[in-house]
């Protein structure tokens, strides 16, 4: 897939990063033992309970469960996406990101360092021509803005010539064609590219790095262009992506308790400079689904401020549609609906923090925006009309990731729709087959409970073991797992493939995807053997194990594995006897069956080795 990060050099990268550095560099970490702990950056606590382990190479707080590998540590604590943790990290010692079939959203790897030292001289450039520029200056000064959010800001000015820009950047043709690759120039029809930002106040677009990847303009004099101008799509730059200010947000306050959303920059600045320095925009577009990502990413809690007109409200319904997929549990998200003719920065300035912070209290939470605008032109006293609304609320609902937060929300529409409707037709196949799994696991369970005291087929003591331990602290699976989890060279142990692939316990799947996994990237870690599990419902369950402490020296581990291992293929062999005593006494069996079970049970008789 192109733009795919393979895993080897994922693991490449792990095994050459110390997640010790990484994390000391952010928070102080104490030698403990063999590890180091600290208090969880990641919430309030009076005692140490954040553990990083330099030998697995992954950290986990016992407080609040937070966990993963020195990638996960920079997507959470340094809110990066994916890619950008890749990036960070490979930095650090010199390394170039691989990318499968080249990457898809960036610039070449030649190019892409060239175009960012090139966009921040062009901030640089446009904070010069500010100081040159009394009528710029005056119009940030009728704002309200004082030089300290002028400069945390990086506010500037295009001067209002065709070739500015150009005549200090464009020295070369390789620089023109950065330029125009970044969208500072415009190619011109007939002659040379020119400037495309003339005569406006500028504001400069950072990534969550805080590298300068485009701005927005807004015009000065008399100009027959848009009243405000954004970069077009570059290479670097993708608005329905991007978020204006949320670098200075995360630099204002490590623990974001909320974000709030606005329309324009200048409401985004006035909001930091009078006291909330939580505001963000979205770049000249509506809310899409990597916004309501990257919102939610950094801050559960996220307040989206509109006008209450009817455009406003429209604005606000498209933010809906992108935030309910991303909807999990423990995010909330909530709608402030401005008075006509106010906006964010008008309305600080008359009613201050107070003011807004008592607005932002009373801000409409989603649930109740959604069935409000759904029930716009519905009349619920017929069951036409709740029917009608209904089927309105079915999909968008049913897109809501499974947890609390969807159960309520079908609650609502039952409670005022009287209609009961299943949901389970809509939910992805995934999701299908966890909830037939777990169907199958229950009535399965019911069955042996029912069927424990009938002697139905000879058990051996081996099954009856096997049993004790699905109920009891430790499984053969769960200690297979947590030993080859702890220590992943013991793959090599493993006959491939295992003769237990077939067996029919809970995790066996798991432990077998494991050792292919081992198999597959000889001297994996720890960490990335979670970070590669990191999506599948088990992930905890496996941090847990991680964690866990194996008694014993390495050598005296490596035995018990070996012995787990040969227990399971026992009990493996007993399931296939099993299963053919079963077909013999309910159909009889064929004498390639019946040469198969001599064998089988001869086998079971022989010593184990």
């Amino acid at each position: 897939m192109a733009g795919r990060i393979p895993e080897s050099f994922i693991d490449d990268l792990l095994a050459r990063v110390d997640i010790v550095d990484v994390i000391q560099e952010r928070i102080a970490l104490k030698k403990s033992g063999r590890d180091w702990s600290a208090r969880c950056p990641f919430h309030d606590e009076r005692s140490a309970s954040f553990t990083v382990s330099p030998t697995k190479q992954f950290y986990h707080c016992f407080g609040c469960g937070a966990h993963g590998s020195a990638i996960r540590f920079l997507m959470e604590y340094d809110r990066l996406e994916f890619p950008d943790a890749i990036e960070e990290l490979a930095g650090r010692i010199g390394l170039k990101v691989v990318y499968e079939g080249g990457r898809r959203d960036a610039a070449p790897s030649s190019d892409t360092p060239d175009l960012y030292a090139l966009l921040d001289s062009a901030a640089g450039y446009y904070q010069q021509e500010l100081t040159r520029c009394p009528a710029a200056l005056d119009y940030f000064e009728r704002r309200g803005l004082n030089p300290d959010i002028i400069a945390r800001f990086r506010l500037g000015y295009a001067a209002d010539l065709w070739d500015g820009l150009k005549r200090f950047l464009g020295t070369s043709q390789q620089r023109l064609g950065l330029l125009e690759k970044g969208g500072m120039l415009i190619a011109g029809e007939r002659g040379a590219p020119y400037d495309r930002f003339r005569d406006r106040v500028m504001f400069p677009i950072q990534d969550r790095r805080g590298r300068v990847i485009a701005f927005g303009g807004r015009v000065l004099g008399k100009d027959d262009g848009p009243k405000y101008l954004n970069s077009p799509e570059t290479p670097l730059f993708h608005k329905g992506s991007e978020l204006f200010a949320l670098w200075q947000v995360r630099q204002a306050q490590q623990k974001l308790t909320r974000i709030i959303v606005v329309e324009g920059y200048m409401d985004v600045i006035a909001l930091h400079q009078y006291g909330l320095p939580q505001a963000v925009a979205t770049l000249g577009t509506a809310t899409t689904r990597e916004h309501a990502e990257l919102l939610f990413r950094n801050c559960a809690d996220v307040y989206f401020c509109f006008d209450g007109d009817r455009a406003g409200r429209q604005a606000a319904w498209r933010a809906v549609e992108s935030v309910l997929p991303r909807m999990r549990d423990g995010r909330q998200a909530h709608f402030l609906f401005l008075p006509d003719g106010e906006d964010p920065d008008s309305l600080i300035r008359q009613e201050g923090v107070a003011g807004m912070e008592q607005r932002l209290q009373s801000a409409t939470p989603l649930s109740q925006f959604f069935f409000a605008h759904q029930e716009a032109d519905t009349n619920l006293r017929t069951a036409d009309g709740r029917a009608r609304l209904g089927e309105r609320c079915k999909a968008l609902i049913s897109g809501i990731p499974e947890g609390t937060f969807r159960d309520r929300m079908q609650e609502l529409l039952i409670e005022k729709t009287s209609l009961q409707w299943s949901l389970a037709g809509s939910l992805s196949p995934q999701m299908r087959e966890r909830a037939e799994a777990m169907l199958n696991e229950r009535v399965a369970s019911l069955k042996q409970a029912d069927e424990k005291d009938s002697v139905r087929h000879p058990i051996s003591a081996d099954t009856a073991t096997a049993q004790r331990n699905s109920s009891g602290k430790r499984s053969l699976v769960r200690h297979a797992i947590t030993a080859l989890l702890q220590f992943p060279g013991f793959v090599e142990l493993i006959a491939f493939p295992p003769a237990f692939r077939v067996l029919r316990q809970p995790g066996i799947t798991l432990l077998v995807d494991m050792i292919s996994l081992c198999r597959d990237r000889p001297g994996i870690s720890t960490g990335a053997i979670l970070e590669h599990f990191s999506t599948i419902p088990e992930a905890g369950a496996l941090q847990r194990l991680a964690m866990s402490d194996l008694t014993g020296e390495s050598e005296a581990v490596r035995s018990e594995f070996v012995d787990a291992l040969k227990q399971l293929a026992r009990q493996t062999l007993q399931q296939r006897i099993d299963d053919l005593l079963i077909e013999k006494a309910e159909a009889g069996l064929g004498e390639t069956q019946m040469q198969e079970l001599r064998g089988l049970l001869n086998s079971r008789n022989q010593p184990a080795t």
